[in-house]
């Protein structure tokens, strides 16, 4: 298990019920969890008076219902600083479990004693950019949000990073590989974290389950002569592990790097206060290229 457990400002409290109950800096907020298939006595209080609670619909969707929460605040994670607000679909603009891939690369872009290029594809609020830059990596950061892009930029701001070692791009992320590969443009390292479903700016349609493998394999054309890593992410219902590492063995061998890397790939968790347990959140599949 890859296992978020260095967050100050961010903890699950309990879980049950379809439920958890998290702290996000000073704000108690419970939202659904799929995974919660559980239940358990409610002892913390938080499940009686909390500053927010999303609702899911069983027509699909949900809403929020707001007790005392502003309408924006924020949170850090050790040097790093993010905007949070509640919008659609229960989210808040982080995903705390993703701290583990955080740390991880950043030690190896750290160790890697050279300047590091990034590629963050579907790159969201900027999380992994903020983790990568603090490491001293220049990241190129393309999501098909111009709202999320948005964000990453005030996340960076706040968080008093270098504008320097941002490249901000709002772009379908396929379209935009495609043109990078026929530009010649490298990169030593690749982030993506695609989603289940989606569009880009002009009606692409994305289907993980269609789309993710021919993606992957096209953008390790963009890999660079000394590549550093390549992380996958998936929250998609079905798409294990294992699945991540089979595709990553299969893409990066076809493409030359037979015994250059080592992959692996796991659950990405949090751990619960109440249980000392842990709540998987996805998975991420991992490659290490060798020096």
């Amino acid at each position: 298990m890859y296992i978020a457990d260095s967050w100050k400002d961010y903890e699950v409290l309990d879980a049950s019920d379809g439920e958890k109950l998290e702290r996000w800096g000073d704000y108690i907020l419970i939202r659904p969890d799929p995974q919660v298939i559980w239940s358990s006595k409610k002892e913390n209080p938080g499940w009686k008076k909390c500053n927010a609670r999303y609702f899911r619909s069983s027509k699909g969707g949900g809403q929020w219902e707001f007790y005392d929460l502003p309408d924006e605040w924020s949170i850090s994670y050790k040097e790093l600083k993010f905007r949070l607000k509640p919008f659609a679909f229960k989210h808040t603009g982080l995903f705390p479990e993703q701290a583990a891939n955080w740390e991880w690369m950043r030690e190896i872009i750290k160790k890697a004693g050279r300047k590091i290029r990034v590629l963050n594809l579907f790159a969201y609020t900027g999380g992994a950019t903020l983790a990568a830059v603090s490491a001293g990596a220049h990241v190129t950061h393309v999501d098909a949000s111009k709202g999320m892009v948005l964000w990453a930029k005030e996340n960076a701001a706040f968080s008093e990073l270098p504008s320097e070692n941002f490249r901000y791009i709002v772009d379908d992320c396929i379209k935009f590989v495609e043109r990078e590969k026929r530009r010649g443009n490298k990169y030593d390292a690749v982030i993506m974290d695609p989603p289940s479903y989606g569009r880009g700016p002009k009606g692409e349609i994305w289907k993980l389950e269609e789309s993710v493998f021919p993606f992957i394999k096209l953008t390790t054309e963009l890999l660079s002569d000394r590549p550093l890593f390549f992380l996958i992410n998936s929250y998609t219902t079905g798409i294990q592990s294992a699945v991540l590492s089979y595709m990553l063995k299969l893409a990066l061998y076809d493409a030359g790097f037979t015994g250059k890397c080592d992959i692996e790939a796991s659950e990405v968790c949090l751990p619960v206060r109440k249980t000392g347990l842990y709540l998987p959140c996805g998975c991420s599949g991992r490659a290490v290229f060798y020096e």
